[in-house]
């Protein structure tokens, strides 16, 4: 089992023969949104419902819901996995419009084990072109580390029936670990590229049939370390139009701390090129997402690297307590000499960064980076984990910030955030709650403005029996930034998943 996502939280059931909760929405009118270069089809990319408003995909991969020998009783760290999906209206995200997705129901292709991992990626496309997006999810420690790929069908009802898009050929394959969606080839049908072994891509060419078969077959791209010896596996994908060719392109982050790099996959007629690493990208981080910050009609890249200079034999002043980079897109693909580094001592960015050599910590500043436009002001603005972030004398409380994207890129001016010690959020902040240990930027409600969802993965709804199951936090967006007023949380509980299971709920978001 690759244990990659896993890495990502800070937390990680007991035999069950339960249901999970499903309660799909009611069908609505279908609402076509626009298209972007990363997606294809009529709907919203995340709208699995037609309805117009966007659904959001929690993956929970370590969870251990699955009963077998030695996961008799809980809070066994199974890895066997699953994926929750909430479902956005005017109102928002709504709790009680939900489903629950597991190798344990008998509408999901393989069975339940521990180590599948199921959920260690998602993503979401209109496959079938049908005016619904569908879930694509990865487990990667299938079948002993073989992997896996599977899709969950959109419809007015919700997602319903899935089966398999590929499968991993040998042991520790890892299929499906980082698994991203695009319209690869400027055909107007939807790709999905997944990575194999960590250092390459396997691309599925679009439109997919309900059958899962790609109409345009299957291939292998190599990434930048490919074949190399000791080659860092790929840690992160995202999908974007970098170059602005209106072809998708993907970007990968690769190793960790000042060993960490990023790749680019350039998007073509033919399908994906090998990927490149990008020059001058050296120390990064190792999670990563595009979006549109500078508002040129580029995707552009920011990178995260939580884990600073923690370990790294040449230290970089901007990576203390952890950072975010900012690599602008252009015609000629990433543009290295945009590059803009920024930490919580950059000017405007709450907070000071810290990180403690002596006991091993960092503040994790860069932990689940998400790129999308909160304020609607036609600049793509990021959002940034902060989980290992300690105040009050509460150690690793976490937090999360908001980073503004202008004309001239990223800034640190006019930043925002937000914790459990902040006025109108619910919860009180405890240690080792890890609030921050992911985020997403998605427009809920359809608004035009970028809701923020935030991980806890330490935090367990209801109290400290049910530590490291994970809870989730959506604040609303408005003109003048994110707003605590009206922010809502929830857990496994509300979701319906057995408790203790373990899986550090908001360490992972889709892509």
């Amino acid at each position: 089992m690759n244990l990659r996502r896993a890495a990502g939280g800070i937390g990680l059931m007991a035999a069950v023969a339960v249901s999970l909760s499903v309660t799909a929405p009611a069908a609505l009118a279908d609402t076509a949104g626009s298209g972007t270069a990363t997606t294809t089809g009529a709907g919203l990319r995340d709208d699995f419902n037609g309805d117009g408003y966007a659904d959001v995909a929690f993956p929970v991969p370590a969870a251990g819901l699955a009963s077998y020998e030695g996961n008799q009783d809980g809070g066994g760290a199974a890895f066997d996995g699953y994926v929750a999906v909430m479902y956005g209206s005017a109102d928002g995200l709504v709790t009680s419009s939900k489903q629950v997705f597991d190798q344990n129901r008998p509408d999901i292709p393989g069975d339940a084990e521990q180590g599948d991992a199921y959920g260690s990626s998602v993503t979401s496309a209109d496959l079938d072109r049908d005016g619904y997006a569908d879930l694509i999810v990865g487990a990667g420690g299938d079948n002993g580390d073989q992997g896996s790929l599977s899709v969950i069908w959109g419809g007015p009802d919700g997602l319903s029936g899935s089966t398999w898009l590929s499968e991993g050929a040998t042991y520790e394959d890892g299929l499906g670990d980082l698994t991203v969606a695009g319209d690869f080839n400027g055909d107007g049908a939807p790709d999905v590229a997944a990575s194999v072994r960590g250092t390459s891509l396997r691309v599925l060419t679009g439109p997919f049939h309900r059958d899962g078969t790609p109409a345009g077959g299957t291939h292998d791209v190599k990434g930048p370390d490919d074949g190399t010896p000791d080659a860092a596996r790929m840690s992160d994908l995202a999908a974007g139009d970098v170059n602005g060719d209106g072809i998708a392109d993907v970007v990968s982050a690769g190793g960790r701390g000042d060993g960490s790099h990023v790749g680019y996959f350039k998007g073509a007629p033919a399908g994906l090129t090998p990927g490149a690493t990008v020059s001058g990208l050296d120390g990064a981080g190792d999670n990563l997402d595009v979006g549109d910050v500078n508002g040129d009609h580029h995707a552009d890249i920011v990178i995260g690297r939580p884990d600073g200079n923690f370990g790294s034999e040449d230290p970089l002043p901007q990576a203390k307590g952890g950072m975010v980079t900012y690599l602008p897109g252009s015609a000629d693909g990433p543009d290295p000499a945009g590059l803009r580094r920024i930490n919580q001592d950059s000017p405007g960015v709450p907070g000071v960064a810290e990180e403690n050599y002596v006991e091993g910590t960092v503040d994790g500043f860069g932990r689940g980076v998400s790129v999308g436009d909160i304020d609607g002001d036609g600049y793509a603005d990021v959002s940034v984990g902060v989980p290992n972030e300690t105040y009050d004398g509460i150690e690793m409380a976490g937090s999360a910030v908001t980073l503004r994207g202008t004309a001239d890129g990223l800034t640190g001016q006019g930043a925002q955030v937000f914790s459990q010690d902040t006025a109108g959020v619910p919860g009180i902040p405890q240690a080792y709650d890890n609030f921050g240990s992911g985020t997403k930027l998605t427009d809920t409600d359809s608004d035009g403005m970028a809701d923020l969802v935030v991980g806890c993965s330490g935090e367990g709804e209801g109290g400290s029996e049910d530590t490291y199951d994970g809870s989730i936090w959506v604040l609303r967006a408005t003109a003048d930034g994110v707003t605590p007023t009206g922010s809502i949380t929830f857990g496994a509980r509300t979701l319906g998943v057995p408790q203790h299971n373990g899986g550090g709920l908001g360490s992972e978001f889709s892509s």
